[in-house]
């Protein structure tokens, strides 16, 4: 069993990249489905002043430190994490071993024609893994995409409706997909399709990515000003959730 650092409230599981890899297709091969969970100090944030959505993140079976503010909030409650987790990095290693196995992702989320293109780049990226379906994220009416799913059987479903509507919908109809493995993979298809362009290595290694994207879009700036209240939040307030 992993060890968990708990960050206001919300259950952050200690693993490696490599670890949560190995978890994730554990959970691919078991009886589903099983549910990663990938939050960053907003999502934290939003759960924090938000108790039912708390109690709904901390249902997954695997939680991992998206945010590299998220890893910095462990030290500072002394519980250190070992590295970033970041949802995007993980799909993308779980996509080269199910094209071993030939196994099967269907990408639920975007705008019109975004996950089409996200799955050419699955494909070219890793031939042998098989694209179940896709569907936008502009729908009103669930029991049509979860219908599709099902008939579908997916062994992963990338669930990118951007959060809370993605981890709301993935905890309201969890026992009614029939897949193995579901994660909220937040903006992945826009990266994955070119919509959207992920930040150089240099500000992912260096946990800059926020700051790259501020400066392409500079209109993030109030979404922006979650990071520093989380810090302060966590610094006078997150020990007592150790």
């Amino acid at each position: 069993m992993n060890d968990i650092v708990n960050i206001l409230g919300a259950n952050i599981h200690m693993v490696t990249m490599d670890e949560a890899e190995r978890q994730a297709l554990e959970l691919m091969e078991a009886e589903g489905p099983s549910v990663i969970y990938t939050p960053n100090p907003e999502i934290i944030l939003h759960g924090y002043n938000d108790p039912e959505f708390m109690e709904r993140l901390n249902s997954a079976d695997l939680t991992v430190a998206d945010g590299i503010g998220v890893v910095y909030a462990a030290r500072m409650l002394h519980k250190p994490l070992a590295e970033r987790v970041a949802g995007f990095d993980l799909t993308g290693r779980l996509f080269k071993q199910m094209a071993k196995k030939g196994k099967s992702v269907y990408l639920l989320g975007s705008k019109p024609g975004v996950a089409e293109k996200a799955a050419e780049t699955i494909v070219k990226n890793n031939p042998g893994i098989v694209i179940a379906g896709t569907h936008d994220g502009y729908f009103k009416d669930d029991a049509p995409v979860i219908e599709a799913i099902n008939a579908a059987k997916p062994d992963f479903l990338m669930v990118c409706l951007g959060f809370p509507k993605q981890e709301n919908w993935i905890y309201d109809n969890r026992d009614k997909l029939n897949a193995r493995l579901i994660i909220g993979a937040g903006g992945s298809l826009d990266v994955l399709a070119g919509t959207v362009l992920r930040a150089p290595k240099f500000y992912c290694d260096h946990g800059l990515e926020w700051f790259y994207r501020l400066m392409k879009q500079p209109s993030r700036f109030v979404r922006m000003l979650a990071l520093p209240k989380f810090a302060v939040i966590v610094f006078f307030k997150g020990k007592r959730y150790k």
